[in-house]
């Protein structure tokens, strides 16, 4: 990855071509993409690239959206012109709404069937997909090249070195942790119904660097359903919920998983959530690490101080002034306290 942010910035005069004339950019998924002018009107079919804009400084070019406050509150309470947007039920814009909104690019998840629509449509179309930590990096400088502009560009640079400088500080630290030393978590997407997140995923990604084991590895793939019998055959030490999921205790399932050892000894956590959920598929990544390591190696991190660190990396990637009382409130995946 350091080798791409070193091309990125040598070839930066040439990245943006000249203005008013037309562009090819290679989306994430291959697909050769001509865009004719500036990229000033977006449209976003993918709840999770909208953090990516937003740590660009480009949130404000967002015109569509599929976020709505209710479900993402802090996204809104940092980017208000969101409330602006065209928001959408679902993940379909309707093609002449936003040829009418004078939209300039469209990002959407890989494989987004819609995406046909709005090429046919003539909007340039992004398909947009990262699964891991070098594929997010990678799909930022995707963005970069469609958005534009030197301190867009600088922006990306800046957090791709922070988000690889805290990987290789945790690594450091728990890369030689034997398998007892890991302790087995599961982590819970949904309690209505019961889903979990298995191997192949971000979730086990970070997981695995923060000095854990995924406890759901026999399970391949993001929000599969499982039984609670098998959760109760796993036996993880530690579990954590996404943080809509609901609380464990108020669950269905209370009573049948309350023998689990990680309820036994009060290992239950909710996952933190900010501008978007931090365990999934976000920039605020950078902060889930963190956040899991010390959670589940204290005495490995010992000087974590997670206020201020998101503190500080909401001023930095948001240029949002985050109170120590805001930050405690995303770290325990509550909503702000007072509605913009």
């Amino acid at each position: 990855m350091r080798r791409v942010l070193a091309l990125l910035l040598a070839t930066s005069s040439l990245m943006y071509g000249t203005p008013g004339v037309a562009q090819t950019i290679t989306d994430d998924v291959g697909n050769q993409v001509i865009v004719k002018h500036a990229v000033n009107r977006i449209a976003d079919g993918w709840f999770a690239h909208h953090s990516l804009l937003m740590a660009l400084g480009a949130g404000d070019r967002i015109v569509a959206t599929v976020n709505h406050p209710e479900d993402h509150p802090w996204m809104f309470r940092l980017q208000p012109s969101l409330n602006q947007a065209l928001q959408v039920r679902g993940k379909t814009f309707d093609s002449e709404a936003l040829v009418a909104r004078q939209v300039d690019a469209v990002f959407v998840p890989a494989g987004d069937p819609d995406a046909a629509a709005y090429r046919q449509a003539g909007l340039p179309v992004f398909e947009m997909r990262f699964d891991d930590f070098p594929s997010m990096e990678r799909s930022m400088l995707t963005t970069v090249q469609v958005v534009g502009g030197e301190q867009v560009e600088q922006r990306a640079v800046a957090y791709n070195r922070y988000l690889d400088q805290q990987i290789a500080a945790i690594k450091q630290k728990t890369a030689g942790l034997t398998a007892q030393q890991r302790p087995s978590v599961l982590h819970i997407e949904s309690l209505h119904p019961l889903k979990v997140d298995g191997r192949n995923t971000l979730i086990d990604t970070w997981i695995t660097l923060a000095g854990g084991r995924n406890a759901a590895a026999s399970v391949d793939g993001n929000m599969k359903p499982v039984s609670p019998e098998t959760i109760l055959k796993w036996q993880p030490d530690v579990i954590i919920i996404g943080a809509g999921a609901g609380e464990l205790a108020n669950s269905d399932y209370a009573s049948l998983l309350a023998p689990l050892k990680a309820v036994q000894l009060h290992q239950v956590w909710q996952n933190p959530a900010g501008v978007f959920p931090w365990d999934r598929y976000g920039v605020e990544a950078a902060l889930q690490i963190q956040w899991a390591a010390q959670l589940l190696h204290p005495g490995l991190f010992p000087r974590s101080n997670m206020i201020a660190e998101t503190q500080d990396f909401y001023r930095r990637f948001f240029n949002y002034p985050l109170s120590a009382e805001e930050a405690a409130r995303i770290l325990h995946a509550q909503p702000p306290a007072t509605q913009p």
